[in-house]
């Protein structure tokens, strides 16, 4: 029973779940996450619930304030902005590493999972398609394993928390327009100048593709705090 999971086991199984609602938006930016309330969703003890808030905290996806407690990080227009200048840089120097110390493994990889998403394409422009999360999924794993034969390991770190900060904006969206835009194609160039060895043109492709969302992002129905609000429709016509 979960009761008996070692307490470390019991925080990082909280942490994930409460990070992956995060995420997904059943918490909304701003929130006050409620310790007990948390606890009786994730069935989890307060110790494990505050243990894993403080830990996202280190994260950047929750606020410690003091005399309120916990609240769900907020978002604005300038962090996705300033969000996305650093995931360039980190991702694409994780991918050159990754395009020099990959070996046939990591060719392999990057083939297997490129394949995969290709085979559920579509699906994260119908939230309520079943394969949505499985796309979603396997996405990750297509940067991961592009990013996979980089050695080093704080790279590797703070690449996959700018992941997760990126897709809850994804996330927060919902169906969002991309007319026009072929993100197989965007993916496919990618790796295929990964495999190609070619460091200029994988890490050019990568920012593009990057860029691409956030663009999509920027002009999508998020609820930015820091766009004014519209002006009183009852005023006088120009």
């Amino acid at each position: 029973m979960m009761h008996d999971m070692p307490h470390k086991s019991l925080t990082a199984r909280t942490c994930d779940l409460l990070r992956e609602a995060i995420v997904r938006a059943r918490y909304a930016p701003g929130q006050k996450l409620r310790i007990d309330q948390i606890g009786r969703e994730l069935s989890a003890s307060s110790g494990a619930v505050r243990e894993a808030l403080s830990r996202l905290t280190a994260e950047g996806l929750v606020i410690a304030e003091p005399q309120k407690g916990f609240v769900v990080s907020p978002i604005s227009r300038r962090d996705l902005q300033e969000l996305t200048e650093v995931r360039i840089a980190v991702e694409c120097r994780c991918l050159a590493e990754s395009i020099a110390q990959g070996d046939v493994d990591w060719e392999a990889r990057v083939v297997a999972v490129r394949h995969r998403l290709a085979a559920i394409k579509g699906s994260a422009r119908r939230p309520d398609a079943p394969e949505v999360r499985r796309w979603h999924a396997t996405h990750l794993e297509f940067h991961d394993a592009l990013a996979s034969a980089c050695p080093n390991r704080w790279w590797g770190r703070l690449r996959s928390q700018l992941f997760t900060q990126s897709e809850r904006y994804r996330r927060l969206s919902g169906p969002f327009d991309e007319t026009g835009r072929d993100v197989e194609a965007e993916h496919n160039a990618i790796a295929d100048a990964a495999l190609a060895r070619d460091v200029e043109a994988a890490t050019a492709a990568l920012t593009v593709h990057l860029s691409r969302t956030t663009e999509i992002l920027l002009n999508s129905r998020i609820l930015f705090v820091d766009v004014p609000p519209a002006p009183d429709s009852g005023g006088a016509a120009d």
